[in-house]
């Protein structure tokens, strides 16, 4: 076993190499980047977009020759001190040259890096763990990604447990009776409910539970109540679980149908083997049998899968979540750094979650071991 995971963690290093490539890449055909973002700003736009009216090339928004769309009006020193400030240049002074390196001195001139000079110094530094600093909110990437992650693991944990505690009773419950009218009603209420878009189903509750037309059971919007402060423990405790309600439901609806008809085969399928039969002519009741001896082989695929469910549930629908319901987590600050071409927060962050995704991976084959220990990845490999 070791020697699996010890594979498995080397194939890491190109498949993370391979997912920072095709990104990067992307961003150097994306109109626009973050300096075209300072200069629609300073021009009163407000976004990158209103100012493009075509396509950059190196940096996403550079152009080759230098020079930037509506930058006209601007001295030259300017724009070099901005892509020096975002990486995109350096300084270089003649030789002999004593002062400190500045684009104002006259010995000295702004020398445009290469993009794939750049990808290399990026990589370099996240091999080290350095993600850089936010373009336009002056903090490190860790700490804005620590900053924003307990909105998002809230979500995706609360999400998941629950996800499981209705689907694997009701996936039970569903084999049991395969066929019959509960079977087939719930079935028909499952697809209906896995159909429905996350989003959707997120406005549909604000309207009937938030104070939209009908009901104001729950608050609008945020994770906490402005006096969350001056609450007591068991209040805080209250407070918060009556906040996450909605979006907890609104992002468990795709996990919880996937996972009940899940359960509902693996136990199907174990339920139609030779032991399950021997073990019922024996006299052994039935709950006995199902939770005896077919619950462990069933629940292998289903409990071996849980991390994957919650990457899952963490990574899917986050971004219309939180938008919704107004809640900063991760989802939005993804989306807030891809507008703004906040490359730092944008590389930091997919760096950060593709390495969590394929760690994930390792951790479900290791549960699918630790449940059942007859399983050997190796052998299987061999």
């Amino acid at each position: 076993m070791g020697a699996y995971i010890l594979r498995r963690l080397l194939l890491m290093i190109p498949t993370l190499l391979g997912i920072m490539v095709v990104n990067f890449a992307l961003t150097q055909f994306v109109p626009g980047g973050p300096i075209e973002q300072v200069l629609a700003q300073l021009e009163g736009e407000g976004d990158v977009f209103a100012g493009i009216s075509g396509g950059g090339s190196e940096a996403g928004g550079i152009e080759v020759e230098g020079d930037y769309q509506g930058a006209r009006g601007l001295p030259p020193q300017f724009l070099d001190d901005l892509k020096v400030q975002f990486n995109f240049a350096r300084i270089v002074c003649e030789e002999g040259f004593t002062g400190e390196p500045d684009v104002a001195a006259p010995e000295c001139v702004a020398e445009d890096i290469a993009w794939p000079e750049r990808f290399v110094m990026m990589m370099w530094d996240y091999m080290r763990f350095d993600f850089g600093e936010s373009y336009f909110r002056s903090i490190s990437v860790v700490d804005l990604v620590i900053e924003k992650l307990p909105v998002s693991i809230t979500l995706g944990l609360w999400s998941t447990v629950i996800a499981y505690l209705v689907s694997i009773p009701l996936g039970i419950r569903k084999a049991v009776r395969d066929g019959s009218r509960f079977d087939t009603v719930t079935s028909g209420i499952i697809i209906v409910a896995y159909a429905i878009p996350g989003f959707l189903f997120a406005i549909l509750l604000l309207v009937l539970f938030a104070g939209g037309s009908y009901f104001q059971i729950f608050p609008l919007r945020g994770l906490t109540s402005d006096n969350w402060e001056e609450l007591s423990l068991l209040a805080k405790i209250a407070d918060y679980f009556w906040h996450i309600t909605l979006p907890v439901l609104a992002s468990t609806i795709s996990a919880f149908a996937t996972l009940t008809l899940l359960t509902k085969n693996s136990f199907l399928e174990e339920i139609k083997k030779q032991y399950v039969m021997t073990a019922k002519a024996k006299g052994l009741r039935e709950g006995r049998v199902l939770y005896g001896h077919v619950f462990r082989n069933a629940m292998l695929i289903v409990i071996a899968g849980f991390p994957a469910v919650f990457v899952g549930v963490f990574f899917g629908g986050s971004l219309i979540i939180e938008t919704i319901f107004s809640l900063d987590g991760l989802g939005r600050l993804a989306f807030e750094a891809a507008v703004s071409r906040d490359y730092p927060v944008i590389f930091g962050t997919l760096f950060v979650f593709g390495l969590i995704g394929l760690v994930v991976n390792i951790l479900s084959d290791l549960m699918y071991v630790w449940i059942d220990p007859r399983i050997d990845f190796e052998t299987r490999e061999t």
